[in-house]
């Protein structure tokens, strides 16, 4: 796993997309402080620009450098929820602007999946987690069922996890309003 890894930080850091098992389900990753590399992956899904990205973040501690505010709340259900989480924050910074929704805010997830963590620390950036399909089309719950066309599309492709069926179940989404209030968008 350690070799993937610093292969697929070498990517990241040229600018470049990946194709990667997410602790919810293949992903197209790039880094989420690059907006070339953004672009690359909204051109690849065939994703409107207006409909942000999520991106994964390897820790509380890392979160607060991209976004104004954690409320107590978000730390809360971080640490509670076993299942994977999605919280939208306002006033991102830091972050490619075609990450981010018009009105500043982001979708960020915590994963607790051992290889996400161990990239992302390796990586020490944000990186994009979206699925990995052509938009509009279902998102594959394992690599067999990825287009060809997402395939070659991407710099690079990881092997780990290559033959494992993800869970059916895509993260909640909760958003967080300035004032605190929780709003579930997907449960």
């Amino acid at each position: 796993m350690e070799e993937e890894i610093k292969k697929v930080v070498e990517v990241l850091n040229l600018g470049g997309t990946i194709l990667y098992p997410t602790d919810t389900i293949w992903g197209i990753g790039c880094d989420a402080t690059n907006y070339r590399a953004a672009e690359k992956v909204y051109k690849l899904k065939g994703r409107m620009p207006q409909k942000s990205l999520i991106v994964l973040i390897e820790s509380v501690e890392k979160l607060r450098d991209y976004v104004d505010e954690v409320p107590e709340m978000a730390i809360d259900l971080i640490e509670s929820l076993t299942d994977p989480l999605t919280i939208i924050y306002p006033a991102a910074r830091g972050l490619a602007k075609n990450v981010m929704a018009n009105d500043q805010t982001i979708a960020v997830r915590i994963p607790r999946d051992e290889f996400c963590q161990k990239l992302l620390k390796a990586f020490g950036k944000p990186i994009t987690s979206t699925s990995a399909n052509l938009s509009g089309e279902p998102s594959p719950l394992s690599f067999s069922k990825i287009s060809q066309e997402i395939i070659q599309g991407v710099d690079y492709v990881v092997s780990h996890n290559q033959k494992k069926v993800n869970r059916s179940k895509v993260s909640t989404i909760v958003r967080i309003n300035k004032g605190g209030d929780i709003q579930i968008l997907r449960n």
